[in-house]
C-alpha cells in the first residue's frame, strides 16, 4: 500500500460513517475535532454518539445511503458487510476508509496532534499504528518544545 499524505477541504461536504459501534464511535470523536457536520447510519449507537453534533441516522444500512457522500468510514465491525459497503462506494467513486482494514482502504487516518490551527499527522503507511500513535504522543508532550525550536529555525533560516 502506497497512501499519499494530503490535507482535504471538508468544509460544506456530506461525510459519512456507517457504523454506530464502538470503531464507529472512534472515529467519530477524531472527526469532531475537524467538523461539526458529519452523519452516522446503524441500527444502533454506542454510547457516547449523543455527546457528538452529528445527525444519526438508526437504521440498516442501504446503498442510497451513499448518495451525495464525499468520504465515506465504514466501521460497522462485520467484515463481509463492510466489504459491501466499500464496493458500493467505490462504484459511485466516493472514497472510503474501511475501518481495520487497511487493504481495502482509499485513505487512512493518521495518528493526529492538534494544537491551535497547526496539525501534525503521524502515519506508517497503515502498517504500524501503535508506532504511530506513540509518535504522535510524544510530539503532543513536546509540543511547545517543538514550535519554539521551530520558530528559531525559521529567524535563522530566514537571516
Amino acid at each position: 500500500m502506497n497512501f499519499l499524505p494530503i490535507n482535504i477541504n471538508i468544509e460544506g461536504k456530506r461525510i459519512l460513517i456507517i457504523g454506530g459501534g464502538r470503531v464507529g464511535l472512534h472515529k467519530a470523536t477524531i472527526l469532531h475535532r475537524f467538523t461539526d457536520e458529519a452523519t452516522v447510519v446503524s441500527p444502533h449507537f454506542a454510547e457516547g454518539f449523543d455527546k457528538l453534533p452529528f445527525s444519526l441516522v438508526a437504521k440498516e444500512y442501504e446503498p442510497s445511503d451513499l448518495d451525495g457522500a464525499f468520504i465515506v468510514y465504514v466501521c460497522t465491525e462485520n467484515a463481509l458487510l463492510n466489504q459491501r459497503i466499500k464496493r458500493d462506494a467505490e462504484q459511485r467513486r466516493i472514497l472510503a476508509s474501511v475501518c481495520d482494514n487497511p487493504s481495502l482502504c482509499d485513505f487512512t487516518s493518521p495518528a493526529i496532534c492538534k494544537d491551535g490551527d497547526l496539525t501534525i499527522a503521524v502515519s506508517s503507511n497503515a502498517t504500524n499504528v501503535h508506532l504511530s500513535m506513540r509518535i504522535r504522543d510524544a510530539i503532543k508532550e513536546n509540543i511547545q518544545y517543538i514550535k519554539e525550536k521551530a520558530t528559531e529555525f525559521v529567524s535563522i533560516y530566514k537571516k
